[in-house]
């Protein structure tokens, strides 16, 4: 009966290892949420590290400390108190009653629009910048402190990459395990328009750097997964659609799929490079074992997020993020039942086809 309730095992052989990818997208970063708190519950699964930009690295640090506590049920209670406290930082509750009646993010995203238009805020925020503000505050800055950091660079549990922008060289920076605190955090999730660029100590050049939202360089970083202590299968958690077939033709519309665009190149770039790989070892060109097969998967839900927009990332009332983390248990089950038997097997994603 010990077993009672839990999903059966997906390997006959035991557990197989993973790595987590996962994206930043601000609000959207709850159907992140989702996916852990879903595949967390999957026994058969040992995550073996992450690398995680802006949400993603919330997202990631929530998962690390609350794992060093309490197990898989620790990192799915730390997940839930993250993104209740993210639930509580605008004060929304104006419209939030509403929202509830709402049948989907979708009608969510459209409501939200409604009461905040995209074009007047993108206007004020290319007019006004967060230096003009003397009493500009991080908004996050008091819900990151919160985490138990001794926990987060723990050496137990999964390793822990989390990637930043260099402002002055435009360079990604990735920090690992016992570099990671509060201002790491702030620097992953750091949008100009919104936050001050967050300085940080750099031990190798003897200066502070001023970092940038980790998306603009490494969203998120796949390289650290490369190494040959970790898994060859890496599966990415996706919020910011590759795809979208119809061409924009509003004013909001162009600038969501110019974000969207600008925040997938470097993921892109580095598909691109796994793909690259692949095909020198299928020749023969690369012996195999010289440089790391990746086996990607991906989970993603391209129809919910693109029925979103970048207004939405900003606005994480409780409503949408409930809605989110439920779409994200749901295109995590569907992985778990499509695609999750290959893993440690290949890839289910087949990214030699995406570029050809």
């Amino acid at each position: 009966m010990a077993n009672a309730g839990r999903p059966a095992p997906l390997f006959a052989d035991g557990p197989r290892r993973i790595s987590l990818a996962l994206q930043g997208g601000g609000a959207h970063g709850a159907f992140t949420w989702g996916v852990l708190d879903r595949l967390l519950e999957e026994e058969s699964l040992e995550i073996a590290a992450i690398s995680g930009c802006s949400a993603g690295a919330l997202n990631g640090a929530a998962l690390k400390s609350g794992w060093a506590t309490g197990g898989r049920e620790g990192a799915r209670a730390t997940l839930d108190w993250l993104w209740e406290q993210m639930g509580a930082i605008p004060d929304l509750s104006v419209g939030h009653w509403m929202m509830t009646f709402l049948p989907g993010p979708a009608m969510t995203a459209k409501m939200l629009e409604a009461m905040f238009p995209f074009p007047i805020f993108e206007a004020m925020t290319t007019a006004v910048s967060p230096y003009d503000l003397p009493m500009w505050q991080n908004p996050l800055e008091k819900v990151v402190d919160a985490f138990a950091w001794d926990k987060v660079c723990a050496k137990d549990g999964p390793r822990f990459f989390v990637s930043a922008t260099n402002v002055r060289t435009g360079k990604i920076r990735v920090f690992t395990d016992g570099e990671v605190d509060t201002q790491v955090i702030l620097a992953s999730a750091c949008l100009p328009t919104l936050f001050k660029a967050i300085e940080i100590p750099d031990a190798v050049t003897g200066r502070t750097e001023a970092y940038w939202d980790g998306g603009y360089a490494g969203n998120p970083a796949l390289f650290p997964l490369y190494d040959r202590d970790l898994p060859d299968d890496v599966v990415i958690v996706n919020i910011n659609p590759l795809v979208r077939e119809d061409i924009p033709v509003t004013a909001q519309e162009i600038s969501n799929r110019v974000n969207e665009i600008s925040f997938n190149a470097s993921l892109l770039r580095e598909l691109r490079a796994i793909g690259f790989v692949k095909r020198l070892i299928a020749e023969g060109i690369v012996a195999k074992g010289a440089m790391k097969d990746v086996r990607v998967h991906m989970i993603a839900d391209d129809a919910l997020m693109q029925s979103l927009s970048a207004m939405t990332k900003l606005l994480p009332t409780p409503t949408l993020l409930a809605q989110l983390k439920a779409a994200g248990r749901e295109a995590a089950e569907a992985f778990l039942k499509k695609d999750a038997r290959l893993i440690g097997e290949t890839a289910s994603v087949d990214i030699v086809k995406m570029f050809g």
